[in-house]
């Protein structure tokens, strides 16, 4: 396997520090797997990571290839309105700390159709749940692979397809042979290499600038204009009801996202879930801060133009300026810690898919609730094969998608499928079985069909002239529909077992009394 840097020369140090994350992280994977025999062990780590390791790893989870890639590109190409996206990632970390973590901790086990199903009928409850799970990670998926084949072809030489058939490859054993475990440490590496490798690109960049991000900016604006540092420049942000479903979306799909509230199952107790929050947003803040200046460095000592000439999207944007300041050498590091980027993610990704198909359908649907843990991991590996090849296959079909535009929509999914019901069923004693059913089917079928139907895919993947929904993002439409569904459903559907259940519910949220 040749690794290409700069289009076209060898560099050692991209070589080097690509085996040595893999060879680590393999190796990591290989202890983990002696570890791993049980369920709790398989999807948890034995809920025996401490607070700030899983803030760490919930960090690396976090900052996947749409952070670093994405949202550095697109501010490099459309300044301020990038902004919109880093923003948005973080602020619904607060909600989590406060609303969902320690109720998550508390309720459930594996999945966060756990919490949902608690007081509810589980078979209905736990399809839907599943489907919705699915299709968020699914289009989260998409985005991490289209940034791993954009990397390795436009930075290793290698082909588009077969650049993603090696990140599949990987991770697939990752999860297969070392679970939550391995996963969990191949996050925290991720999170150190990439917070110290966006570190340095800032203060090299900076150094360009008398160290003044304010004169980084007004060089910015002396370029490109002022536009670039006001909202309205992004073709996917210039309608103001695009860009309000964008920020619902990607405030309260953070609490939606399947892979991210599963981490808080592999602390000991509630406690640890909230310090694990806090530990996460001091890091993806800093984090955020650093891709905003990133992204302007891009566009004012590498430019627009060669951004654009290199990748559409602009998901090379880093990558370039890691190159403009620290030379070919620095870009192949930068490079590496990248891809090391998206294999934890999507290890991270692949792990919670699995744990929906082989937990909430395969356990509580087709066993009815009685399996063995062995029979139970087995399911949950297969499943994790399966995702790995879907993976690859989707990761063909959305070639030159920007990925922070592309998770966008995985969050618009996770804001309308997932959260109404969780929040609802933690808080509202009236909620019932077909409610919340009634609730995922809603926020799940129509944030995919306007989706579908919207400029995102009718136009740019389909190539159809006009489309038939206006809106870039659903979210705007799905999740109040999402909402609404299951509210009505519920006031028309008394469950009186449900209600009855939810003071048992209240204690194990606010005390833990019963929880693993």
């Amino acid at each position: 396997m040749i690794f290409l840097v700069n289009f076209g020369q060898i560099d050692p140090l991209a070589i080097c520090t690509f085996l040595l994350f893999v060879s680590a992280t393999l190796f990591i994977t290989y202890w983990a797997a002696k570890k791993t025999k049980t369920t709790s062990e398989f999807y948890a780590a034995g809920r025996n990571i401490s607070g700030f390791q899983n803030g760490l790893a919930l960090a690396g989870d976090y900052m996947s290839a749409a952070s670093f890639l994405g949202i550095a590109g697109m501010v490099s190409l459309y300044g301020y309105d990038g902004l919109i996206y880093s923003i948005g990632f973080l602020v619904g970390w607060p909600l989590i700390m406060f609303l969902i973590a320690e109720p998550l901790r508390n309720l459930g086990k594996y999945t966060f159709a756990d919490v949902v199903a608690f007081r509810l009928q589980q078979r209905p409850i736990r399809i839907a749940a599943a489907v919705g799970s699915l299709m968020t990670i699914l289009f989260y998926l998409i985005a991490q692979m289209v940034g791993a084949g954009s990397l390795f072809q436009k930075l290793f030489g290698l082909p588009y397809e077969l650049s993603i058939v090696i990140v599949g490859i990987i991770m697939t054993c990752y999860v297969v042979f070392g679970g939550m475990l391995a996963t969990t440490w191949v996050q925290i590496i991720k999170a150190v290499l990439l917070l110290g490798g966006a570190t340095v690109i800032v203060i090299m960049t900076l150094s360009h600038f008398s160290y003044n991000p304010l004169e980084l900016f007004n060089q910015a604006a002396e370029k490109y204009s002022d536009k670039v540092l006001a909202p309205g420049l992004a073709p996917a942000l210039k309608n103001p009801l695009d860009t309000l479903s964008l920020g619902i979306a990607l405030i309260l799909g953070t609490a939606g996202l399947p892979h991210i509230l599963m981490r808080f199952y592999t602390v000991p107790d509630a406690r640890q879930a909230r310090k694990s929050v806090f530990v996460a947003t001091g890091f993806i803040g800093y984090f955020y801060i650093l891709t905003f200046i990133i992204g302007f460095g891009a566009m004012v000592l590498v430019g627009q133009s060669e951004i654009i000439a290199t990748d559409k999207g602009g998901n090379m944007a880093a990558l370039q300026l890691a190159e403009m300041t620290g030379g070919t050498g620095f870009m192949g590091f930068i490079a590496a810690v990248a891809f090391a980027t998206i294999l934890a993610v999507v290890a991270g990704l692949t792990l919670s898919g699995a744990s929906s198909l082989s937990h909430d359908l395969y356990v509580s649907v087709i066993k009815k609730g009685v399996s063995d843990e062995a029979g139970e991991v087995k399911v949950a590996k297969r499943a994790t094969i399966a995702l790995g090849i879907l993976s690859v296959v989707l990761g063909f079909i959305f070639k030159g998608q920007n990925v922070a535009f592309m998770v966008g929509l995985a969050f618009a999914i996770a804001a309308s499928a997932n959260f109404p019901p969780l929040i609802l069923s933690i808080l509202w004693k009236n909620f019932t079985t077909k409610g919340a059913t009634a609730s995922i089917i809603t926020g799940t079928t129509l944030s995919i069909l306007l989706i579908i139907i919207s400029p995102t895919i009718w136009v740019d993947i389909l190539k159809n002239e006009n489309a038939i929904f206006g809106l870039k993002n659903p979210t705007l439409i799905s999740l109040p529909s999402s909402f609404a569904a299951g509210i009505i459903v519920s006031l028309f559907t008394k469950e009186q077992e449900a209600r009855d259940k939810f003071e048992k519910e209240k204690i194990r949220t606010y005390l833990g009394v019963g929880s693993e």
